[in-house]
């Protein structure tokens, strides 16, 4: 019942903003792109800021390769997530997802503030450093020293909320995410405890 009438509100927000987008010049860089005001800011907001961080994640500053590829992930079935899959449904084509993954990706970050500064140490030895004696890489890496991530493969990860961070790294460790590059997410995530998710989760979400 709740999906269809997300799905519902979808449809009727979509309408409308196709009518108010066919009087917006289309070359016009600050004009918000169509799909973002019909169906992205229900959950992730105009300027990539989720409604509500613990379950979606914030896109502002995202790596724009990195959108795309969970698009395509979602549409595809190598990310399982039931309202997400028909969201990305949505964006039917290339265009359409590079326009959202752009907009997000210009948006300002702002990192979020520590909830519980005693786990930053420990957060901040694995995101620089790793543990050598769990075969652990420091997460620095591939995620880049501010978190700012890299292209298509490794997504920002500075700001987002340090509580989605933890879910995603769980769902990886116990294979309900399986849409990570060779398995390296899966890799690492099964040699992280409880408190080392808490830990470098922490510490990343407030990289500058």
């Amino acid at each position: 019942m709740m999906r269809t009438m997300a799905l519902a509100l979808v449809a009727a927000g979509f309408g409308l903003n196709v009518a108010a987008q066919e009087t917006a010049t289309p070359a016009d860089p600050n004009a918000v792109p169509m799909l973002v005001g019909a169906v992205c800011t229900q959950c992730h907001g105009e300027t990539g800021i989720s409604a509500d961080p613990a379950k979606y994640p914030h896109l502002s500053g995202q790596v724009p390769d990195y959108i795309i590829k969970q698009l395509r992930d979602f549409k595809g079935g190598a990310r399982n997530d039931p309202e997400m899959t028909g969201m990305a449904y949505t964006v039917s084509t290339d265009e359409d997802a590079r326009a959202i993954a752009n907009w997000y990706a210009k948006q300002s970050v702002t990192p979020s503030a520590a909830t519980q500064p005693d786990l930053i140490e420990r957060g901040k030895k694995l995101w620089r450093a790793g543990d050598a004696a769990k075969a652990i890489p420091a997460c620095s890496g591939c995620h880049g020293a501010s978190g700012q991530g890299l292209p298509a493969q490794y997504p920002r990860l500075s700001g987002q909320l340090p509580s989605y961070l933890a879910l995603q790294l769980q769902r990886f460790r116990n294979g309900e995410r399986a849409n990570d590059p060779e398995g390296m997410m899966r890799a690492i995530a099964e040699r992280l405890t409880d408190n080392d998710i808490k830990s470098v989760s922490e510490y990343a979400s407030g990289l500058r």
